[in-house]
């Protein structure tokens, strides 16, 4: 269950040597169990999801010749179907570091002496939470509980077991059951009937105006609410009870992405993993060989037409392409922090990723009432100070201030939500 707990001497460590200061009169450096590179990567995912409160797609609307806000528009949005967008990094970027940690965890849980059973018996208690508060979430405006499992805390939770046993082999086979994965999740799309010329679109909730992002050929296997994916949710999510029978997600998103997205976990225990065997020395060149070999993989894939780059069903593709992108962004943050020692500058970053099951609750449950707040005591003609137009951004930014500012309080008392 969710707890708020409290820092161990480690994550005091932490605390010490970001300020500058000394802990108990003698200079500390970051140890081995907190990956300050790791937290600060975390930390930019969450502020970039928790960032959605300053509308940028809203306010372009406003200024339709502004190259800048349209690319800030873009970068804070999904794309429709095919490609990518910083957004849409967001979610695998979670799920990566979810399998960065892993090793971490088990080698700490090790050293406590916990036997296999009781890690396993906590994974699966833990993927059960993971499940339920996702859940849990999207049922926040529905009149019963919602059971849909495209959250990201439900597809991280529903192959967090799978990916916690998985630390206990050979890095071999780890590698042989992120291959399986993907390459039996793609063969199963690919036997499943393509959609035909003449398919209803209309009546899976794709209009007519969305039919340019519709994929052609042997490609069509992966087109929105046609697929494998949509079959096994018109089956599955009736299952449950619900207000009205289930036809189609509007998003196109599907239960059955938690199967890449447990890759995506792998890939991310694999950095892990290179982290602890490499200590002290950063392995930002295999982040970097592996980010160009996944790129690779998922450009072929994309352009000759195997599997398209598809987030929304996070298609094998797309698994090897953000998870190329994922060791980027982490040989980045490494060569940021670790190498170049630029932990001052990380805090404001570390203060979110340490905490980044509170900020996620914050920015699904704090927002309307921080929002009304704000409307409410301080008055539009405050709020409209830069106009109009920019109003949104202005108190987006106020509304993530205080996300930040509550953030900082709980590090500072060292009040961590753990799962």
């Amino acid at each position: 269950m969710l707890e708020s707990a409290h820092t161990t001497t480690e994550d005091i460590q932490v605390v010490a040597t970001l300020l500058g200061r000394s802990f108990m009169g003698t200079s500390v450096a970051v140890p081995p169990q907190r990956n300050v590179a790791v937290d600060a990567y975390r930390g930019l995912v969450m502020l970039l999801m928790m960032g959605e409160v300053m509308q940028f797609e809203v306010v372009a609307r406003s200024f339709p010749s502004s190259t800048i806000w349209r690319i800030l528009s873009f970068n804070q949005s999904h794309v429709q179907w095919v490609g990518m967008g910083l957004h849409d990094m967001i979610q695998p970027s979670f799920t990566f570091l979810v399998g960065v940690a892993l090793p971490y965890s088990l080698r700490s849980r090790q050293k406590k002496g916990q036997s296999f059973q009781k890690i396993v018996g906590h994974t699966i208690w833990r993927s059960f939470l993971l499940v339920a508060l996702g859940i849990f979430l999207r049922s926040i405006h529905s009149p019963m509980t919602n059971y849909t499992f495209e959250d990201t805390l439900t597809q991280i939770g529903l192959g967090y077991t799978f990916a916690v046993l998985l630390t206990f082999v050979r890095p071999r086979w780890q590698w042989t059951a992120f291959g399986t994965l993907l390459f039996f999740y793609w063969l199963a799309w690919a036997l499943y009937p393509a959609p035909g010329p003449n398919f209803p679109y209309a009546s899976v909730g794709v209009p007519d105006a969305w039919h340019q992002h519709l994929l052609h050929g042997f490609a069509s296997h992966w087109n929105k609410n046609s697929n494998l994916g949509q079959a096994f949710d018109v089956w599955f999510l009736n299952l449950f009870p619900r207000p009205d029978r289930f036809l189609f997600n509007e998003g196109g998103y599907l239960t059955l992405s938690f199967i890449p997205t447990l890759a995506t976990m792998l890939l991310g225990l694999a950095a892990g993993r290179w982290f602890i065997a490499s200590t002290p020395v950063i392995p930002i060149r295999k982040f970097l060989i592996a980010a160009v070999l996944l790129l690779s993989g998922g450009l072929l894939l994309h352009f000759t037409g195997i599997c398209p780059i598809v987030k929304r069903i996070w298609t094998p593709a797309w698994t090897l392409w953000s998870g190329g992108v994922c060791f980027l962004f982490l040989a980045a943050f490494s060569w940021f922090v670790d190498i170049k020692k630029n932990t001052r500058i990380a805090y404001p970053l570390v203060v979110v990723g340490m905490n980044s099951i509170a900020a996620y609750l914050m920015a699904h449950l704090f927002e309307d009432f921080i929002l009304s707040s704000f409307r409410i005591n301080l008055g539009m003609r405050v709020l409209n100070v830069f106009g109009t137009a920019l109003e949104p951004v202005f108190i987006g930014a106020l509304t993530l201030a205080i996300y930040w500012l509550i953030l900082h309080w709980m590090f500072r008392n060292k009040i961590f939500l753990r799962i």
